[in-house]
């Protein structure tokens, strides 16, 4: 049997000020190649460019990556501010309609960071632009110098964070064999309101939700709120995440 492909979306870019460009982090290729035994094929968040069920006959399965931009608060009924700043609404509208199209067909969906919170949105959930300004909250976004700058060291950015409870007999606490895990931290923005099909499957300690799933669902249908794609070759909680969307991944491209 040849390798399943995975469906990687694509995100908007102005390089140089001069050309608009579809980009994909090399971390979410390879977590798909070396990790879940696919074939990793970027796809344009491109409205009119890409169409969905022609892009859902030839993958396996889609990963919705983490990004810069946020998702429009227009999409959840808030207004517009500079703190939901920047925007992609060619992603969001290709997002938000593949979320439904691939939990209505059975099709693997695997969402990270800005993914996890289009799953949230796409079933009528609710998104905060500072997670870290809700009371009792802490600070989710990535460590910087004092100075502002981003900490030169990609291991230490990446580096466990906090913890996540996962609630008992739920798919993550399965997978994991336990009911607390330990995960890195690069957000701003995070679930306020769960939408109508969210499962929340793990709470930061903060209480900020960092795992779900969607209830019902035909198929493979989860999110995590921190990057999975870093390091799974080595970090056994991303690597098991990996690991079982290939199984679904291979699942999907037998029954095919």
């Amino acid at each position: 049997m040849t390798r399943p492909v995975v469906g990687i979306i694509g995100n908007s870019h102005h390089l140089e000020e001069r050309f608009y460009v579809q980009m994909g982090g090399e971390n979410n290729f390879r977590a798909v190649a070396e990790v879940a035994g696919a074939l990793p094929l970027m796809f344009g968040a491109l409205p009119g460019i890409t169409d969905i069920p022609s892009l859902l006959e030839v993958v396996d399965g889609i990963l919705l990556t983490g990004a810069r931009a946020n998702v429009h608060p227009d999409l959840f009924g808030e207004s517009p501010t500079e703190a939901y700043e920047p925007y992609d609404a060619n992603r969001d509208t290709i997002a938000l309609a593949l979320t439904e199209t691939c939990v209505e067909k059975g099709i693997p969906l695997f969402g990270i960071c800005r993914g996890f919170q289009e799953i949230n949105v796409a079933f009528g959930g609710s998104l905060h632009p500072e997670i870290r300004d809700l009371p009792g909250r802490i600070n989710h976004r990535m460590p910087r110098l004092e100075n502002g700058d981003i900490h030169p060291d990609i291991d230490f950015v990446f580096g466990d964070r906090h913890d996540v409870s996962l609630i008992p007999d739920g798919y993550f606490s399965k997978l994991y064999g336990t009911d607390t895990i330990r995960v890195n931290s690069l957000h701003g923005q995070g679930i306020l309101q769960p939408g109508e099909r969210i499962v929340v499957e793990g709470v930061a300690e903060d209480s900020t939700v960092e795992a779900i799933r969607v209830a019902d669902a035909k198929g493979f249908a989860v999110g995590v709120q921190w990057h999975a794609e870093y390091d799974p070759q080595h970090n056994p909680i991303n690597q098991l995440l990996f690991q079982d969307f290939g199984k679904a991944l291979q699942a999907q491209r037998a029954a095919s």
